[in-house]
């Protein structure tokens, strides 16, 4: 079975997992050549500015997408756990004060941005906007069993994260451990939040139909991930930014 053959009998649980990983060992941006060229030290110093410049778009949109399926969960367990993602992401003045935001503007900081600019999104590549919002409008459109499988692109964050680190700190030396601790962050995050997302869908989804749903939604998801790395490669590495979207200084365009 192909990751786009419908299933026409029920999965077990755990042939469904199996099923799902196999989409994202396909699909996962993780092998986007963009990420590859960032990971093996082969983009240049605005075409890192541009990554992150464009990556806080999607960022700042992951805890409203949560909070759109936290208000659509009707268990009280399960809306105690998902609301900790909100947390993750916009921190929380108690126990949590810097969130994963703030943390990705500490690598936009290093690499020269003003934070207001980054976070008035004005630079942001059109259709990085556009992909953005469509993951928030689909998850907040679609039933919950697919709002919840959409996330499950964090089955296989830990390993792009783990050469993300390892290649950037490796290959750019205007880069610091500093500036990645989202990264670090989301090593123990990411399997968390997976924990329960998992087992969500596989006792949820009962039938070959909703199955089916299930994969669609990771597909989508990672069709969204994806999208953004196409946008930014073509506008940073192929051509040229559109108007409206950051332009390299000609000063720092090595």
């Amino acid at each position: 079975m192909t990751d786009t053959d419908p299933i026409k009998e029920r999965l077990t649980p755990d042939a469904l997992e199996a099923h799902l990983r196999a989409i994202g060992e396909e699909r996962y941006h993780r092998r986007h050549p963009f990420n590859e060229r960032l990971h093996l030290g082969r983009c240049t110093l605005n075409e890192v500015r541009a990554w992150a410049l464009n990556r806080y778009c999607y960022q700042r949109t992951i805890p409203r997408k949560d909070a759109t399926v936290l208000a659509r969960l009707d268990d009280v367990e399960a809306r105690r756990i998902w609301r900790r993602r909100i947390v993750d992401h916009d921190g929380d003045p108690g126990d949590a004060p810097e969130g994963g935001l703030r943390r990705w503007l500490a690598l936009t900081d290093e690499l020269g941005f003003e934070r207001d600019y980054v976070v008035s999104q004005q630079g942001v590549l059109p259709a990085v906007q556009y992909a953005s919002e469509a993951y928030v409008n689909y998850v907040a459109s679609q039933p919950v069993l697919e709002a919840i499988s959409s996330s499950l692109t964090e089955m296989f964050s830990p390993t792009a994260i783990q050469e993300r680190v390892s290649g950037m700190l490796r290959h750019y030396d205007f880069i610091t451990p500093n500036a990645l601790r989202y990264f670090e962050h989301r090593m123990s995050e990411a399997p968390r939040d997976v924990d329960f997302a998992l087992d969500y869908v596989k006792r949820n989804a009962t039938t070959a139909d909703l199955q089916n749903r299930v994969s669609a939604a990771l597909r989508f998801k990672c069709d969204v991930l994806w999208a953004q790395l196409d946008a930014i490669h073509y506008a940073y590495v192929v051509a040229e930014p559109p108007p409206g979207a950051w332009r390299p200084p000609l000063a720092l365009n090595s």
